[in-house]
């Protein structure tokens, strides 16, 4: 079965179905990586410089909902936006927005939790350096999180990651509609327990080319960028 499978692949990746769930797939995680990283960026680098009662709490929190079960995500998100929740008149329930909401959740508190590890780090060293200009508060956080924006990239890369790999929240608040909200991760299980294989061949292998490329390209603006400004 599996060598009738990778035969049938060059099939496969002519298949226009095979493009459209690509796109969607890349659409989806790359909006949910992008509102994380507006919200979980500033958030990792506040709580790093801030000094503020339950700062070891919010610490702790943070670094537990790194391991958030996506199912649970998942059902939160559906029970949220289901006809009988509080948000049930947006209609997003099954749509690839309520997909991006459900990766973001996932993804943020990663996201946040890296951030905030880099910025404490470089923080120790600009402490006293930026006390002494006067810089406090937002201001510190953000002068800090612009000096390790490089750095930053491995946490936004982590969560992307983390995104196109999600299989059990989209499909819980997607639904796996084919043509609405059926992405890679989610049509890979379908077609492999169909005995579909070279579709979900063609994915994976496509799958994997989009995450490796991805982290290639970023690495290699990183060390131009390094290179350039130190």
């Amino acid at each position: 079965m599996i060598c009738t499978g990778l035969h049938k692949m060059p099939e496969a990746f002519a298949d226009v179905r095979l493009w459209q769930i690509v796109a969607l797939s890349l659409a989806v995680s790359l909006s949910a990586v992008g509102l994380a990283s507006l919200v979980g960026l500033p958030l990792g680098a506040a709580i790093a410089v801030g000094r503020f009662p339950g700062r070891h709490a919010a610490v702790v929190l943070l670094n537990a909902l790194m391991g958030l079960p996506p199912v649970v995500v998942g059902l939160a998100v559906y029970l949220l936006l289901s006809r009988a929740g509080p948000l049930g008149s947006l209609g997003l329930l099954f749509t690839p927005g309520a997909m991006v909401i459900a990766q973001t959740i996932l993804i943020l508190p990663i996201i946040a939790a890296l951030c905030r590890q880099a910025v404490e780090d470089a923080w120790r060293e600009y402490d006293e350096q930026l006390r002494s200009f006067g810089v406090h508060g937002l201001r510190a956080a953000a002068t800090v999180l612009w000096d390790t924006r490089f750095s930053l990239l491995t946490a936004v890369l982590a969560g992307l990651g983390r995104a196109s790999a999600e299989v059990g929240a989209v499909m819980i608040v997607g639904g796996n509609i084919d043509g609405v909200t059926r992405v890679m991760t989610t049509t890979i299980a379908l077609e492999t327990s169909k005995g579909d294989l070279p579709l979900a061949l063609g994915l994976g292998i496509i799958l994997l080319g989009v995450v490796l490329t991805l982290n290639a390209g970023a690495y290699a603006v990183k060390e131009s960028a390094q290179r350039r400004y130190g």
